[in-house]
């Protein structure tokens, strides 16, 4: 699906928006960490219940929507923060608001159990299989089982190889544009900057792409690169992010586009008491994010980032539109949008209810979508 792209609000309320994580594409066993967020339920559990509204369907269900409940599995790696937990209520909300009789698996890091959970899925009976992240070499041949045995299979923020899955994911590149559109103005050019970041995993990889190509445009001169992902990334980039910033306490601003990365970033300058000569762009969104960004004096100005919940909900919307043979395409993609620290105080924003309602391009209403679905997005 081609990108798209919106001109640049002039509150700074939301930059550029393409078709997006909060979640990050697996490179290795290690990438889910990255997707931002608290780890779910146990595994293999059926889940119905969710507070998410859902708009009324004013058309025909179509087969098999139409002849009762749908079984659908959903094969899910989460991680650590609360993205992961928000992803899987706006999934379960949708599910059940399509009559999907959804069972959730979460391997929760475990490559190996992910596989055979998947495995299962294809066993269970299930007409869809819905796969939210995971590590490609490792799920790959149970994908390739399942398509072979006709279950339709859709992908959030996996790689794969098999043309008649539907990929879905977010776009890393508008992300990072939108909240490096917005640093660009904060800083200007030629400034002295500082750049907390991994190579090896897709969706970092595609932001550092952005984040050169803006760098160039703008003549800002790198001072330092310094990031690793770990089972404590926040906790363990502030000691690399506090050396970096003890050696260049005179950089102007830190782009960490990923918001464990930011959030390290933060408490390293902080730490450094530069927190009022200092700028911090992240990237995602959520509870926590909001807290962070909101707290007295934090140096964390602006990030970028889609609705997990939403997310969630038009992934479910994805998969429902392709059993029913509606959806005519083979990527869908969900646009990222720029949210600064100034819009969240002056609407007083606290949480990602709030967000929601003061910023409706979160809300993915026209995404994947018919009108024979009740539509949850917030």
């Amino acid at each position: 699906m081609p990108r798209t792209r919106t001109p640049r609000s002039r509150t700074r309320t939301h930059a550029r928006t393409g078709l997006p994580f909060a979640a990050l594409s697996m490179a290795s066993a290690s990438a889910l960490l990255l997707a931002g967020c608290s780890q779910s339920s146990d595994a293999s559990q059926k889940t119905a219940d969710s507070a998410a509204p859902a708009a009324t369907a004013t058309g025909k269900k179509p087969a098999p929507f139409s002849e009762g409940k749908v079984k659908v599995a959903l094969v899910r790696q989460s991680g650590a923060g609360d993205y992961f937990e928000q992803w899987g209520n706006g999934a379960k909300a949708q599910a059940k608001a399509l009559g999907i009789d959804l069972t959730v698996y979460d391997a929760q890091a475990d490559n190996a159990k992910q596989a055979t959970d998947l495995s299962s899925a294809i066993n269970s009976g299930a007409k869809t299989i819905i796969v939210d992240h995971g590590f490609p070499a490792t799920i790959q041949p149970e994908i390739d089982k399942a398509v072979k045995k006709g279950i339709k299979v859709v992908v959030y923020d996996v790689e794969t190889t098999n043309k008649s899955v539907v990929s879905t994911k977010q776009d890393d590149a508008s992300m990072a544009q939108a909240v490096l559109d917005v640093m660009a103005d904060e800083l200007g050019k030629d400034a002295k900057v500082g750049y907390v970041n991994v190579a090896g995993y897709a969706a970092l990889d595609k932001r550092d792409s952005v984040w050169k190509k803006t760098a160039d445009t703008n003549g800002w001169e790198q001072a330092f690169k310094v990031g690793k992902v770990t089972d404590s990334t926040a906790t363990d980039n502030v000691p690399l992010v506090s050396a970096a910033l003890t050696q260049h306490s005179d950089v102007a601003g830190v782009f960490a586009p990923y918001d464990e990365l930011a959030k390290g970033t933060v408490l390293a300058v902080q730490n450094k008491k530069l927190q009022s000569k200092v700028k911090v762009f992240g990237a995602d969104v959520s509870n926590a994010d909001i807290q962070n960004m909101t707290a007295k004096d934090s140096p964390w100005v602006a990030t970028a980032g889609t609705d997990p919940s939403a997310v969630g909900a038009a992934v479910v919307r994805t998969a429902a539109l392709e059993l029913a043979g509606q959806l005519n395409k083979t990527s869908v993609e969900f646009p990222a949008v720029a949210i600064t620290q100034d819009f969240l105080k002056s609407k007083k924003i606290e949480n990602m209810d709030q967000l929601r309602e003061a910023l409706p391009a979160l809300n993915l209403a026209k995404v994947s979508t018919a009108d024979w679905i009740p539509n949850v997005a917030h």
